[in-house]
């Protein structure tokens, strides 16, 4: 499969001015056609950025970046934790298809969060709370501690042996906030 030669800087511009468009159009207009899927069916995927996002079903990072069938690889888990089931993915995406932009998309408002936050919960839930809370410590503020889970998801993204050896070769790891009120996100946090 041919890799796309997208740098990490045109995939951000990309997925930015598709995120204004969303924005500013309430709208998306990414290919979802069926010559679209029967061509990605018949040549394979050429995403042009990882998205590591929530589960949350406000956040849907096809519709917030004006994107079409094939264009993202996205890795949905609540409270977008990072452990190796999605490094794995992380690292099909980049050496396979050769992505050069992932991106931590993290929302405001979020259940997993405030759960870490305000809550003890049990079961598998406290799988995914406890790695919550080794990214916000004692931070009580929803939109700061937030911020601060995204961080720690990258830093795990960036402390993977083979990130880093991408890196080398244009990959770029970033974070992001999407605001639910308002459907605006926010990079570089």
């Amino acid at each position: 499969m041919e890799h796309s030669n997208i740098t990490a800087k045109e995939a951000m511009m990309k997925l930015i001015k598709g995120n204004e468009f969303y924005v500013t159009e309430n709208k998306n207009t990414g290919d979802i056609s069926e010559q679209k899927r029967k061509e990605t069916l018949e040549n394979g995927q050429k995403p042009f950025a990882v998205i590591v996002s929530c589960s949350d079903s406000r956040v849907i990072p096809e519709v917030a970046f004006n994107a079409g069938v094939g264009d993202l690889f996205v890795i949905r888990v609540a409270g977008n934790v990072i452990d190796d089931h999605q490094l794995g993915s992380i690292e099909y995406a980049v050496s396979h298809l050769g992505i050069k932009l992932v991106v931590v998309l993290g929302h405001d408002h979020c259940g997993a969060v405030d759960a870490a936050v305000n809550h003890d919960p049990d079961g598998y839930v406290k799988f995914i709370t406890d790695e919550i809370r080794l990214a916000i410590g004692d931070e009580k503020d929803d939109y700061k501690a937030c911020c601060l889970n995204v961080k720690r998801s990258v830093s795990v993204i960036e402390e993977s042996f083979e990130i880093q050896r991408e890196e080398e070769h244009g990959l770029k790891v970033v974070g992001a906030i999407y605001r639910l009120e308002n459907g605006l996100v926010e990079f570089e946090i």
